[in-house]
């Protein structure tokens, strides 16, 4: 498996993706799916995106872009999505280490998620083990398709 940065040509297996993590409801705070222009615009606009491909196919991917602008502009934020029926293979972590060593590559000092959901413990681990500190827990800041709420941990780590 390599992780690269995408191309046009990934772009349908991206969206399909996307919206898959999108519709489960449980990780991404977005609530729209992604339309093959939307989801052109959405891509292109990042600072990088990245994607993992096997044999020709991409079963997952990273989106990498500012996390704010200014005096805060050095810190990024970064999601991630693997296709449901490729997970437990560690795709994440290879997506998430390739986005690590991008982020510092480009510019960035600072990796930072806003949201990760306190439940999501398998996402927690990886970041955990790849050296991410988490900076506390917000009660309730994600609201679960099913309309519940979780708390959610930020977590960050140093790039360079």
């Amino acid at each position: 498996m390599t992780v690269r940065k995408y191309e046009n040509k990934d772009l349908p297996r991206m969206i399909e993706i996307w919206n898959e993590v999108v519709e489960e409801g449980i990780a991404f705070p977005q609530e729209e799916t992604l339309t093959a222009q939307s989801g052109k615009e959405f891509f292109a606009s990042q600072s990088f995106c990245g994607v993992a491909e096997e044999e020709g196919q991409v079963v997952g991917l990273y989106i990498l872009h500012p996390n704010n602008v200014g005096r805060c502009g050095h810190i990024c934020n970064a999601s991630y999505a693997v296709d449901s029926k490729q997970r437990g293979r560690h795709i994440g972590e290879q997506l998430v280490s390739h986005c690590i060593k991008t982020a510092g590559e480009i510019g960035f000092g600072v990796l930072q998620f806003n949201a990760v959901v306190e439940s999501n413990i398998h996402a927690r681990h990886l970041y955990e083990r790849l050296g991410f500190k988490q900076l506390g827990t917000i009660p309730k800041g994600f609201r679960m398709k099913d309309g519940h709420y979780e708390n959610i941990c930020p977590y960050y780590i140093e790039v360079r």
